[in-house]
């Protein structure tokens, strides 16, 4: 005797045919609609509270129109699906907006004669003035930072991965985790005490250690992790081979995570590079154009985002270059992931076919 099939799923819901693509794009435009009237009904002027009871009403119009449609089992994927999509979009909302605030308001001022003058002996009430200085100021101290910062790093996450073996590696590893999380005011601090047993004065290259003892747990999580990614038989091939392991190391292993390695570094550098504290208590800022890191004060565009932000209560020319220093330094972090990520590319393994 032949049996029929049965039209209800494993929970008891009748089966449909599916929902049709544009039926959840309907569900999304319904809840928005609903949401944007809720939220004028209440009296709700807040768009962020608008989007957070659409972002409920999609979710459960989603529930009720698959379970409708699909059954309850389908339903609860199509739920776990857009909660990934509201979750996606709550990321994504205060980027795009902290983007495009920096830029509507960073544009006003931000040209070639801000990006090729200091502020010099402009007061920060008075218009015009620029950012060199500052812009010439963060190349040095980042770049020193990274000169000594990188190396270290990379070379303690090569003995962990390479050599670390005993109470030694254990105690590394620990004080690695405790650096990744100490507060940036703290490095600062620290190299200010030694400043003051050598009776020294605010300079560029003071800032730059701070720095660097902020990058180094960074470059050493990122590259210890790059490490442990190369396949141990590439190591044994080269052994087997009578090659020394620090030659194999050299001309194996860090070739072959080179890309990851690079990340690593220019994340460090992009974190290091909008740090403000420290450079406020070792650089101490400079209105003027100082290309020599090791003597006098310096300017730094985050510190110096920092003064014209604390001075445009009484100036709107202040404000305005405040937002437009933001930009540069949206700008720079940018460029540096952008160039991470083409030398990351670049220096990948080629896979075969």
């Amino acid at each position: 005797m032949s049996t029929a099939l049965n039209p209800l799923d494993g929970a008891g819901v009748r089966r449909g045919a599916g929902l049709p693509k544009w039926s959840l794009w309907a569900v999304a435009a319904g809840s928005v609609a609903l949401a944007v009237g809720l939220g004028v009904v209440a009296g709700l002027h807040s768009h962020v509270q608008w989007g957070l009871i659409a972002a409920l009403l999609y979710v459960l119009g989603t529930y009720l129109v698959a379970a409708r449609a699909e059954g309850r089992r389908q339903a609860k994927d199509r739920v776990a699906t857009a909660l990934v999509w509201v979750a996606f979009l709550l990321a994504v909302v205060p980027l795009v907006s902290l983007v495009w605030t920096t830029v509507s308001r960073g544009v006003k001022v931000l040209d070639g004669y801000f990006l090729s003058h200091s502020m010099g002996v402009i007061a920060d009430s008075e218009t015009g003035g620029g950012i060199y200085h500052a812009i010439l100021g963060s190349l040095e101290q980042v770049g020193l930072a990274t000169a000594i910062g990188a190396p270290i790093g990379v070379l303690t996450a090569i003995f962990l991965v390479e050599y670390g073996r005993g109470k030694l590696a254990l105690a590394v590893t620990f004080f690695v985790d405790v650096m990744t999380g100490i507060p940036s005011i703290v490095a600062g601090l620290f190299i200010l005490s030694l400043m003051l047993i050598l009776d020294l004065q605010p300079f560029g290259f003071a800032g730059s250690l701070a720095l660097a003892i902020l990058m180094m747990p960074v470059v050493v999580r990122s590259t210890e992790e790059m490490l442990k990614l190369v396949p141990n038989e590439l190591r044994e091939a080269s052994l087997a081979l009578g090659i020394p392991k620090w030659r194999t190391i050299l001309k194996v292993v860090l070739p072959t995570s080179l890309g990851g390695i690079t990340t690593g570094v220019m994340l460090a550098v992009a974190r290091i590079a909008g740090e403000t504290a420290p450079v406020l208590l070792l650089v101490f800022g400079n209105p003027f154009i100082n290309a020599n890191p090791f003597e006098g004060a310096q300017a730094s565009l985050p510190l110096y985002i920092y003064q014209q932000y604390a001075q445009s209560a009484g100036s709107g020319a202040a404000y305005d270059r405040a937002w437009a220093a933001s930009l540069t330094l949206i700008a720079f972090v940018m460029i540096l992931n952008l160039a991470a990520r083409g030398i990351a590319r670049w220096k990948a393994p080629k896979t075969g076919r």
